[in-house]
């Protein structure tokens, strides 16, 4: 999700919330480096009967507070990783990037329910995003927008 912002393309980022809380480690004797905070693309399942258009839509709207209208299919993402809960059992995922442009709504203003999902949403300078972004996968979707905004431009 792009929105120029004096004159500067920005993405819509988020950070999700933990999995699950780990137990508050021993104390050491040396001081641990801080953790990077992890951000991501907005991302999400699709709803029986929806549309992944639609779903991606929402998704961005849920998990960043922002309306914002599709302009093209960026890519497919598939990928396989193994559950750390239950099962453990192997899943393999397919998830659809869209390009999107900024209509509406104030960054960050998420519904209470939706703050167990996402510690916080962002907006982010795209010509560093990619570097803050923690999956590779995500950062070659940013370059897709990247060349798109190059070579078909976007209106602000």
């Amino acid at each position: 999700m792009l929105r120029q912002i004096s004159g500067v393309w920005q993405v819509a980022l988020i950070e999700p919330q933990k999995e699950s809380p780990k137990p508050a480690p021993k104390p050491a004797k040396t001081p641990r480096k801080r953790s990077r905070s992890v951000l991501a693309l907005p991302k999400g399942l699709v709803d029986p009967g929806e549309k992944p258009e639609a779903a991606a839509v929402r998704e961005v709207r849920e998990e960043t507070g922002i309306v914002a209208e599709p302009l093209t299919k960026l890519c497919d993402n598939k990928y396989v990783y193994v559950r750390t809960w239950g099962d453990g059992e192997r899943v393999f995922k397919i998830v659809s990037f869209y390009l999107m442009r900024y209509v509406s709504g104030e960054i960050d203003n998420l519904t209470s329910d939706m703050r167990i999902e996402v510690k916080r949403a962002l907006w982010v300078p795209l010509a560093d995003a990619a570097s803050q972004l923690a999956y590779s996968n995500e950062r070659k979707v940013l370059r897709q927008a990247q060349d798109y905004l190059e070579t078909q431009g976007l209106s602000a």
